[in-house]
């Protein structure tokens, strides 16, 4: 085990334990209701981790989540370049808040219907902390099993986004954002970095303009490897449109 693998694994560990007993030693609160949302998203590439899981083409991806205080579970769903074209996520996790950091817990279970072979399991493990407009993250995704390969997985990302007062043209509600992150495999694949910024434009309440920026350190023959395709992971601009209700 290299030293960042063990330096990733006392984070993840440290920040999965404080969640855990801060959801248990808070008391419930007699306000908590069971509460559904959801969301509408079609951008012109669905991007994971700044690799196209779609060779560069359009998706449509429909999101619904159930909370009930610190607890939450969702479905979310794409279409995909990898099995039959559809991938179907599940997740279920944990938010408290203790010393002024939003915490999160979060088991993911990523499906591709018709091609059970290619599922995964990830368990995220983050924490978030706004002062005022402005909110600082970081986060880890392992998985035991990536993409039915056999090989564990990390990911450590940091993020920031920004959000301004005051409405743009009288009408939108700005705010910038952007993360940076590693993604590591422990055999088979080359490690990557990866990155993205973006400017999003909030509007009649329930919806959003995202226009953002992506890129990695990945070659063309890594890339072909990784997502089966050699410029799905080449910069690029992806616009997004999001409604929520």
């Amino acid at each position: 085990m290299t030293r960042r693998s063990r330096e990733v694994g006392i984070i993840k560990s440290c920040v999965l334990g404080i969640a855990l007993v801060v959801a248990v030693a808070l008391p419930a609160k007699a306000q908590n209701k069971l509460e559904l949302s959801g969301s509408a998203t079609f951008t012109t590439d669905y991007m994971f981790r700044s690799i196209s899981n779609t060779s560069q083409n359009p998706a449509v991806q429909p999101e619904f989540d159930l909370t009930y205080g610190m607890f939450f579970a969702g479905i979310w769903g794409s279409n995909t370049s990898y099995g039959e074209g559809i991938e179907i996520d599940y997740y279920a996790g944990i938010s408290p808040k203790f010393w002024g950091i939003d915490w999160n817990v979060t088991a993911l279970e990523y499906t591709y219907p018709g091609n059970d072979g290619i599922n995964y399991f990830e368990l995220k493990t983050g924490a978030s902390k706004t002062w005022g407009n402005l909110t600082l993250s970081i986060g880890n995704w392992w998985s035991p099993d990536n993409f039915g390969l056999g090989i564990q997985s990390d990911a450590v990302e940091g993020g920031a986004a920004y959000s301004f007062t005051g409405k743009l043209f009288g009408f939108f509600s700005p705010s910038i954002s952007g993360a940076l992150g590693v993604q590591t495999y422990e055999s088979l694949i080359s490690d990557y970095t990866y990155w993205n910024a973006g400017l999003t434009l909030g509007f009649l309440d329930h919806w959003s303009a995202d226009i953002r920026y992506y890129d990695t350190n990945y070659s063309k023959n890594d890339c072909a490897f990784q997502s089966g395709g050699r410029d799905n992971c080449d910069a690029r601009v992806v616009g997004a449109i999001k409604a929520t209700f």
